[in-house]
């Protein structure tokens, strides 16, 4: 059974979001406060983490950055936070989605089966460029910069690896939203810049002069890598 933490302060809504994931098929650990919801993490082999950012004891961007420094584990913020602003910081402090309130408990459960499905895949690719350079090891989620491990979020080594196995062509900040969140992602084109960005600072020696993640003007965005 998956595994998913629900942290979230207000009970009714944890009560309804926890009944709907239950009924299919997850096993939900539900806390109210941040620290709480730390330790729980810290306890059980949790595979997604759904954290609300207006928590009573410590911010929920500060609970995202001590599970993002532990873990590479899916993290769906919610919010009633809805700017733009916001969402590139809940991106930058290590989020994988951000959901504002209010919204669809329905909703979030179609993410959450994406999201699994996704995982499910069995993808065995083991992609090497520039001389073993740069290795992206899809099936266990790893990937090494000059034989150095190098931390990725899943989502940034979801957007790398698709880039990568598309390697030469050009992919429209659509295409990668559906190619990534396998459904219709209610989100900004933002978003997917924010993640180049940060994947860009991770792989690339210059990111203003990228050899792997190139822009295309007007297009998207396509990999320079040498296979």
């Amino acid at each position: 059974m998956k595994s998913i933490l629900l942290i979230e302060d207000e009970e009714r809504v944890s009560e309804v979001i926890r009944a709907y994931l239950e009924r299919e098929g997850f096993r939900v650990f539900s806390a109210h406060k941040g620290v709480e919801g730390l330790e729980i993490f810290k306890e059980n082999n949790i595979k997604l983490v759904i954290l609300d950012l207006m928590l009573p004891d410590i911010a929920g961007e500060e609970v995202c950055r001590r599970i993002r420094e532990a873990s590479e584990v899916y993290i769906f913020m919610l919010t009633a936070k809805g700017s733009l602003e916001d969402k590139i910081q809940g991106l930058n402090v290590g989020a994988d989605e951000y959901l504002v309130k209010p919204f669809s408990p329905r909703e979030l459960v179609a993410r959450v089966k994406a999201l699994f499905r996704r995982l499910e895949k069995e993808e065995t690719s083991l992609l090497i460029f520039n001389n073993g350079e740069l290795i992206i090891d899809y099936e266990n989620r790893t990937v090494k910069l000059k034989g150095k491990a190098i931390a990725f979020t899943p989502n940034e080594l979801d957007i790398l690896y698709t880039l990568a196995s598309n390697k030469g062509r050009v992919l429209s900040r659509e295409q990668l939203i559906t190619k990534v969140f396998n459904l219709d992602f209610d989100g900004y084109d933002r978003t997917i810049d924010v993640h180049i960005k940060n994947i860009r600072k991770k792989i690339e020696g210059d990111s203003r002069n990228p050899k792997y993640i190139l822009t295309v003007t007007k297009a998207g965005y396509k990999f320079g890598g040498d296979s």
